[in-house]
């Protein structure tokens, strides 16, 4: 069953509990959570501040669903680097975060963060793939201890030279060949591709653990030319049945009128899709 969850930096500002409220009175079940927003070192939370967070979502009727926006507004992190130091850095925060996502009652954390991935000067695309690749196995133990997914976001060419599509993003998934490790899909960034965003759900949504939903102007499901009655039903086709989250990033005209018409507009079309 689909669930609809969204991502806690569209109420940039708003107190954590208000958060939750807010959220689920628009009618979501999750709430996806950017490190940053929790404060400037999100790993030295303690974990009676983390289970108070915790406690105040359910108490809201909201699931924490994980974490995104990994390494945004980090320094000293890189997935695809040359040098070996600042792979196993990245890596043992990367699995720092996985222990603050399980804590949340997280199980899912969205590899995007397209600054902290591009590649570095002289790095070719076969080797940033290779240095992905050793990073994400520096993380696997710590993934398969916490019960945690991390899903691989292919992003723009806009955003980052490292992996830009579908294709590319399942080739290191495969490469990786471990259960907790998958594929993510963004509507944003899949309507860079040549092929329609419905054509890419329908071969890819069965290998997703993941999905945000947006607009192609980078607003909400509703705001913009997007259709997502199509895309709904090529989710059903491939099978997907997780969350689909809303994720954007032009803040206007506020979080709530955001929050509010991007799920009516997503129940409606799913409704469509399946008439």
């Amino acid at each position: 069953m689909m669930r609809f969850a969204i991502c806690n930096e569209t109420f940039e500002g708003w107190e954590w509990q208000r958060v939750c409220r807010s959220v689920k009175s628009a009618g979501y079940d999750g709430l996806e959570v950017a490190p940053f927003t929790l404060g400037s070192a999100p790993l030295e939370i303690s974990s009676k501040e983390i289970q108070a967070l915790r406690t105040q979502a359910e108490d809201a009727g909201v699931e924490v669903i994980g974490l995104h926006w990994l390494l945004a507004k980090t320094d000293g992190y890189h997935l695809t680097s040359p040098d070996a130091a600042v792979r196993e850095r990245t890596a043992r925060y990367l699995a720092g975060l996985a222990g603050l996502c399980a804590q949340l009652g997280g199980t899912l954390m969205v590899l995007g963060s397209p600054k902290q991935r591009s590649r570095l000067p002289g790095v070719t695309a076969e080797q940033a793939a290779d240095f992905a690749a050793d990073t994400l196995t520096r993380v696997l133990p710590d993934l398969t201890r916490q019960g945690v997914i991390i899903c691989l976001e292919p992003l723009s060419p806009a955003e980052t030279d490292f992996m830009n599509t579908c294709a590319e993003a399942q080739a290191l998934v495969e490469r990786l060949g471990h259960s907790n490790v998958k594929l993510h899909l963004d509507v944003k960034a899949m309507s860079s591709e040549t092929a329609p965003v419905d054509a890419l759900i329908r071969r890819y949504g069965a290998c997703a653990a993941h999905f945000h939903a947006n607009d192609a102007n980078l607003r909400g499901p509703g705001f913009g030319d997007t259709d997502f009655v199509p895309l709904f039903g090529a989710l059903d086709a491939s099978g997907y049945r997780a969350w689909v989250s809303v994720e954007v990033f032009d803040y206007k005209p506020d979080p709530e009128t955001i929050a509010t018409r991007s799920i009516d507009y997503m129940k409606r079309s799913l409704t469509l899709s399946r008439a």
